[in-house]
């Protein structure tokens, strides 16, 4: 027995180790990373074991110097190779950075002038618009995502064998643009593509080789690419998935390591200077990293640089903090500097599981970074919850109806006195606070509201902007728009006689619905859709009227704005969106 308890005792110290992080560092020596390390480590370790993250590869920067990289897990879990600083992987929209650089070495060398139209770069380019007394797209406000363009041409975006990223400036003619420019936030994946285009128009060269001539060679990122198909394997829980491709090259298709996009870094951090090469003159990395968006309508404090994010990240004491994810179906990454301090970090996963851990981990090393280079100490001690009220009768007003949220359309009762919400097929409450705000909680089985950790740190208000009522969210520091309430629109005649279930025509080479309905719901006409690999999301996007033949999907911001066309009607009814035709099934 007093052998058992020993041991017993030995097991909990050594689980005590594992979830207890390392003290708070006592050196008052400026520049002493060694807490850092440690306490990321630890970090690393945890989240990847409660996240099943196959592999993780990070590396943190002061300046000119590389302080720390590492790998934890694995690259090829099949095969037991070690994740290593040098393990390549899919560095997603990290790519958009890269693509806005080569616009503005460009724009340095007098090539391409950013606050010009893009068709004067890219004389092809053309889009239909609604908005005939806005601005023109332009490379500026691609870079910075206010171009008004859709956020994606969906044929052919996510496949297994796309064709070439410039195929979207013919395939987009008939489509229109979702907004006007420099109007609101819309993350558009379809204009990095189209800026790739430019860019290889006006340097006479395929992008994926300008990008290496003129970016990875002189910087020495020797294991760096831009490729049409990913070589890097994924998981998803520990287990291999399949790997698709996305099309938009500029948009998403970088492939790197730690130590490669360290070095773009100190370029940076540099301004534009590597060795002997001056790959970017002061002026376009300083901005590069100034925020583009201060003074335009629906900001809310999501700002943006010209391929930086310049929000979501919070590092008080730190100053601006210039980052960006690359967020795939089967990885997640990121990238982040504080441009005052020359701190930067990188983290590059493997797993699809790993979205909130590389923004975690991310936010911690700036931080601590921080700490340890200028004494900038934080308190670590999250701030008092506001206690929970009931609701006002302004706010069951406000808050009952149809939105437009995040995830697709969400209708609210206030019936029962409480802001009841039910949402991609799930039941949650909005429960509101002194300080004015509220927060999210799961209705567990349609009844017991319950917090949720995803939901812990967001909090909610309404805001009436340009006679729209929209929801704001704020997800630590970043603000956003989270939702727009719905006004009732009338549904044309010839989208009601053709309500019904479709399918897709042809075959899609990616992951399908399986499930494709348009209905009538509560006065809205409505889209459904379901994904097999997702079996518990049904998303349900709402839509509005613009012409007898055409409708818009409904609400602001990314992924909205897309047009649904009819065409045909009855047994031969067909609808056309972002390049994908559906047919109506029969009865």
């Amino acid at each position: 027995m007093p052998n058992r308890l020993a041991s017993l005792l030995v097991v909990i110290c050594l689980l005590a180790g594992c979830t207890t992080p390392p003290p708070t560092t006592t050196s008052n020596v400026r520049g002493d990373y060694s807490h850092t390390r440690k306490y990321l480590s630890w970090l690393v370790h945890r989240e990847m074991a409660q996240n099943e993250i196959t592999g993780i590869s990070i590396a943190l920067i002061d300046d000119q110097k590389v302080i720390w990289q590492q790998g934890f897990g694995y690259a090829d879990l099949e095969n037991k190779i070690a994740a290593t600083p040098d393990t390549i992987y899919r560095a997603g929209s990290i790519a958009k950075v890269f693509t806005a650089a080569a616009a503005m070495q460009l724009a340095d060398e007098g090539k391409l002038d950013i606050d010009q139209p893009l068709s004067a770069a890219l004389p092809e380019f053309s889009i239909k618009t609604r908005f005939p007394n806005a601005g023109p797209v332009t490379p500026r406000n691609i870079m910075c995502h206010h171009s008004g363009l859709p956020s994606n041409f969906l044929q052919g975006l996510f496949v297994r064998e796309p064709d070439r990223f410039e195929s979207v400036v013919a395939n987009i003619r008939d489509e229109y643009q979702a907004f006007p420019p420099n109007y609101v936030f819309s993350y558009s994946n379809l204009g990095m593509a189209l800026l790739g285009a430019a860019i290889q128009k006006v340097s006479g060269s395929p992008f994926d080789a300008y990008m290496d001539r003129r970016f990875f060679q002189p910087l020495g990122m020797n294991q760096s690419s831009f490729a049409p198909r990913p070589i890097a394997k994924a998981y998803d829980r520990n287990k291999e998935i399949e790997v698709f491709s996305l099309r938009d090259m500029p948009a998403a298709n970088l492939l790197s390591n730690v130590v490669d996009l360290s070095k773009f870094m100190k370029m940076q951090f540099a301004e534009g200077k590597s060795g002997e090469y001056q790959i970017l003159s002061a002026a376009s990395t300083h901005e590069m990293v100034r925020i583009q968006n201060k003074n335009f309508p629906m900001t809310f404090g999501q700002y943006v640089g010209l391929g930086w994010m310049m929000s979501g990240i919070d590092v008080p004491g730190g100053g601006a903090v210039a980052s960006h994810g690359g967020s795939l179906p089967d990885s997640h990454s990121m990238m982040a500097i504080l441009p005052e301090h020359k701190l930067g970090i990188v983290i590059l996963s493997n797993s699809s599981s790993s979205h909130v851990a590389v923004s975690k981990i991310a936010t911690e090393a700036l931080r601590l970074m921080l700490e340890a280079k200028t004494g900038i100490r934080q308190d670590a001690t999250p701030p008092a919850r506001a206690a929970e009220r009931v609701p006002t009768t302004e706010e069951l007003r406000q808050f009952d109806g149809n939105f437009d949220t995040m995830v697709g359309l969400a209708r609210i009762s206030t019936k029962n006195g409480q802001i009841d919400v039910e949402a991609a097929g799930h039941q949650f409450r909005l429960v509101p606070h002194e300080d004015g705000l509220l927060t999210i909680k799961y209705r567990l089985f349609g009844m017991m509201a319950v917090r949720v950790g995803a939901f812990e740190d967001i909090h909610l208000s309404m805001a009436n902007v340009d006679g729209r009522q929209i929801i704001v969210g704020r997800i630590g520091a970043e603000s956003l728009i989270f939702g727009e309430k719905l006004k009732p629109t009338k549904i044309p005649e010839r989208f009601w006689n053709n309500l019904g279930h479709y399918e897709i025509i042809g075959k899609i080479d990616g992951p399908t619905p399986d499930r494709l309905l348009l209905k009538e719901d509560n006065g809205l006409l409505v889209g459904e859709a379901h994904f097999p690999e997702v079996p518990d999301l049904l998303l349900r996007i709402a839509f509005h009227a613009v012409s007898d033949n055409e409708v818009v999907t409904a609400g602001l911001g990314t992924g909205r704005g897309d047009t649904l066309r009819l065409i045909g009607a009855g047994d031969e009814a067909m609808l056309g969106f972002s390049g994908i035709q559906l047919r109506k099934k029969q009865n």
